[in-house]
């Protein structure tokens, strides 16, 4: 397994540590919040190991075209698809929700195909074929003789936001990054996103909400967890392995969460996980994978 598999897997471990610290925080003091305070603890640490590795805490040798698109990303990936993400979380769960996330490597890869020309054949839509089934046997029961979504619609639908979302970000970020380093990179796309949050805090009475999560101790400490391992070092692994391979390659090694997360989940909350929906992750997962490979 080679250096980009490898920050793909990496990726996956962290964003299982990642879902269920939001998930616990966002239960506690709301999603809003959550994301505005992760992003700028990720910040934090981000700037702190530029500033070691790199010599340079800010990403001040960006170009204006980085800048750009990599803002691009941030404001796709790191506002609307994370906002809808983290709602989801609270409505669903992280395991529902990571499970409808697999569709981001079928949708990435469809995307790479449109605007970096990445090659998508039959077996690609065969594999996101099988994904949707996947999902489908997750968030579907059968009762009365009659199909119905076993979760709230409400939610279903915010956790396909958060996939359209991270999936347009990865193709912005790969296109915008180039060779640039990814943790500054993921800097610029942290810095955009925070930006859009200060731009409409006047506006939504978001301050308030803020600063109560800030006293909320336990909150806090689910955030502080969640922004290490997701947009500090999750994110920064994901760039690294779209840098180094194929993007829809990525994608699949990072779509192994659903499955990562069963066994903490059940072990730390207790939650009961239907058979089906065990089986639906793996679906889903060998979907992405015929996807991709």
């Amino acid at each position: 397994m080679g250096a980009g598999e490898l920050a793909a897997l990496g990726t996956a471990l962290c964003w299982t540590v990642t879902v269920m610290s939001f998930e616990a925080a966002g239960r506690r003091v709301g999603s809003i919040p959550v994301n505005m305070i992760r992003l700028i603890l990720g910040l934090a640490f981000l700037s702190a190991y530029c500033g070691i590795v790199r010599g340079m805490p800010l990403p001040l040798d960006a170009t204006g075209f980085q800048w750009l698109w990599l803002g691009l990303s941030g404001a796709v990936g790191f506002v609307l698809g994370d906002l809808c993400l983290f709602r989801a979380f609270v409505l669903i769960g992280s395991r529902i929700s990571m499970v409808i996330y697999a569709l981001v490597p079928p949708v990435t890869a469809f995307a790479g195909w449109v605007f970096l020309r990445e090659n998508l054949s039959i077996k690609h839509w065969m594999g996101i074929l099988i994904t949707v089934t996947g999902i489908c046997m997750v968030i579907l029961i059968r009762e009365s003789r009659k199909v119905k979504l076993a979760h709230p619609l409400s939610g279903v639908l915010l956790a396909l936001g958060g996939t359209l979302g991270q999936a347009a970000g990865l193709v912005l970020s790969k296109y915008g990054m180039g060779e640039y380093s990814a943790f500054a990179a993921n800097q610029i796309r942290i810095i955009a996103a925070l930006a859009i949050f200060i731009v409409i805090l006047p506006f939504t009475g978001l301050a308030g909400r803020i600063a109560r999560a800030l006293r909320n101790r336990e909150a806090v400490g689910f955030i502080g967890m969640g922004s290490f391992f997701g947009p500090f070092l999750g994110v920064s692994l994901s760039l690294v392995a779209v840098r180094l391979i194929n993007v829809g390659i990525a994608s699949t090694i990072m779509a192994m969460v659903p499955v990562f997360i069963i066994v903490p989940e059940v072990a730390l909350t207790g939650k009961r996980v239907r058979p089906l929906e065990v089986a639906g992750a793996l679906v889903a997962v060998a979907g992405v994978a015929l996807v991709s490979l």
